[in-house]
């Protein structure tokens, strides 16, 4: 697994009033959303920040929902399913919990979800739509 964070996913408990925070309030730019469910947020060259609803990110993530904790995921985005399957391998033979077996998402992804030791969810995904340009913007 190559040492990069593609996506940090936060999940929040009102996709409207994080927007608002974020786009209004701080001025990030809307990369794609799907409004009340998720946006995505240029961050840096080639970073993307997710505020995802956190009861979905939770069900996705394979976490329970403590109270007052908020969910946070940080992705790797790779170039096909298969390319995941390996990577998730490999996070296996590393230690790693596999805690959702890669699978098709309903959005047309591939994804699976691991932890570090300490609990720390890593979406190991490929997104056919995901693209970064030579400026570092992610086309989505």
């Amino acid at each position: 697994m190559q040492p990069r964070v593609d996506l940090i996913s936060l999940g929040v408990r009102s996709v409207d009033a994080s927007r608002s925070f974020y786009v209004d309030g701080l001025g990030w730019r809307v990369l794609r959303e799907s409004p009340g469910e998720v946006v995505f947020l240029q961050a840096n060259h080639g970073l993307v920040l997710s505020l995802w609803d956190a009861s979905q990110m939770h069900a996705e993530a394979g976490t329970s929902s403590p109270d007052g904790i908020p969910c946070i995921t940080l992705s790797h985005n790779l170039g096909s399913a298969a390319q995941v399957d390996a990577v998730m391998a490999e996070a296996k033979a590393a230690g790693a919990s596999i805690v959702a077996a890669p699978k098709t998402q309903p959005w047309g992804g591939y994804t699976g979800y691991f932890a570090d030791p300490d609990g720390f969810r890593w979406e190991v995904a490929f997104n056919p739509t995901w693209a970064v340009d030579a400026a570092g913007t992610v086309m989505l």
